[in-house]
């Protein structure tokens, strides 16, 4: 009995061994055939890097289907394969009155995952008021989702969703401070709420302006000319290595559809408040305590102050209420600008309207001291001031 087991162990062996090195052959045939071919596509300069880490859940094409594509066509295939499971359809419902009173108004977006624990990003736009978000993902299921934090002056808010982490395919995010004008770029989102869309363009400028929804101005915007239609807000703006650069955020448009012209956040942006949003919920900033001024062109006239703020501990001077008798019963009340300070710079750097002044305060961090310059009677004078949190 032993002898005959020992004998059947052995075959199953030798039959393995045979099996091995018939696939050794086979390969080493392969790479012959294939090496000038594969040689004739070498990868540039840390090319093979960043495919590997931009690239995680890109599933393997098959040779037959991309022979036939030129190296564009299939860098965009495997873009697409690599990163369209990472971006989810976002749909809202909030009450709203109307004629017949309260009615149900709904909306949606896109956003992409940012991680196995089921947090996405999206625009702060996309979500706001909305009493009710559903995420659907890439299998089309359906899920509540929940918004954890949100910053208007930024456009941007990251949701929740409990789902399982095999379900979950978080993208890559890159470095938008090495963009360049001319570089491609690839859009993803749901535009007309057609999921997982891809549009691809060049970025055709850098460092413009948008103004947000709270009024403050976003700054560094990415301009593209991929094609944005309604329902792309919140999806990924790529570069060619699949590494998410930006966040999609508007189109320029008379009547709301793509025209050539479209806004992404930068990334780079959205990395510096995401730890604040998910901790905080929001993004603390620093404070000066001023809640009212008036621009001049030569500075800002200081209007009204936070009782107690940190402006006015540090003895910052506001209009003061001019009050005139002008008959019995009668009172005439008016501000007097001549006792307000006009601010003119932060750090010694000028500052003419309200967005260059916050903007100047918040590169600080709240229980910092600034110098705080302002013209009194016609005189400069530098105020310091503790900044407080807002």
């Amino acid at each position: 009995m032993f002898f005959e087991e020992t004998t059947v162990m052995t075959n199953r062996w030798r039959s393995l061994a045979t099996h091995a090195a018939t696939a050794l052959a086979t390969l080493c045939l392969v790479a012959v055939l294939l090496g000038g071919r594969l040689e004739a596509q070498p990868d540039e300069p840390g090319q093979a890097k960043a495919r590997a880490q931009a690239l995680p859940g890109a599933p393997p094409l098959p040779e037959d289907v991309l022979k036939n594509l030129d190296p564009d066509e299939r860098r965009n295939v495997q873009v697409y394969a690599a990163v369209n499971k990472s971006v989810v359809n976002i749909t809202t419902e909030a009450e709203v009155s109307g004629f017949f009173g309260d009615e149900t108004s709904t909306g949606t977006g896109s956003g992409f995952v940012l991680d196995k624990l089921g947090r996405i990003l999206t625009n702060f736009h996309v979500v706001q008021g909305a009493n009710a978000v559903r995420v659907t993902l890439f299998d089309g299921s359906t899920h509540d989702a929940r918004i954890i934090g949100a910053d208007a002056s930024n456009d941007v808010a990251v949701l929740v969703v409990k789902v399982p982490p095999e379900k979950l395919f978080p993208v890559v995010l890159g470095d938008s401070s090495t963009v360049l004008v001319g570089q491609k770029i690839l859009a993803l989102g749901n535009p007309f709420g057609l999921e997982r869309t891809l549009t691809s363009g060049i970025i055709s400028s850098l460092d413009r302006s948008l103004k947000a929804k709270n009024g403050r101005m976003i700054k560094g915007i990415i301009q593209t000319d991929a094609a944005i239609n309604p329902g792309n807000s919140g999806g990924p703006l790529l570069n060619s290595r699949g590494q998410v650069i930006g966040m999609n955020t508007a189109i320029v448009s008379n009547v709301g559809q793509s025209a050539g012209i479209s806004f992404a956040v930068p990334i780079n942006a959205i990395s510096r408040i995401l730890g604040q949003l998910i901790e905080n919920g929001r993004v603390i900033r620093a404070d000066l305590g001023v809640t009212r001024v008036y621009a001049t062109g030569e500075g800002l006239l200081v209007m009204a102050l936070v009782e107690g703020g940190p402006a006015e501990r540090a003895g910052v001077m506001a209009a003061r209420v001019r009050v005139e008798r002008l008959a019995p019963g009668f009172v005439s009340r008016s501000i007097d600008p001549d006792t307000a300070d006009l601010i003119v710079a932060v750090e010694h750097k000028r500052v003419r309207t309200v967005e260059e002044l916050l903007t100047e305060v918040e590169k600080h961090k709240p229980g910092e001291t600034i110098r705080l310059t302002v013209v009194r009677d016609g005189k400069p004078l530098d105020v310091p001031v503790v900044l407080g949190r807002s």
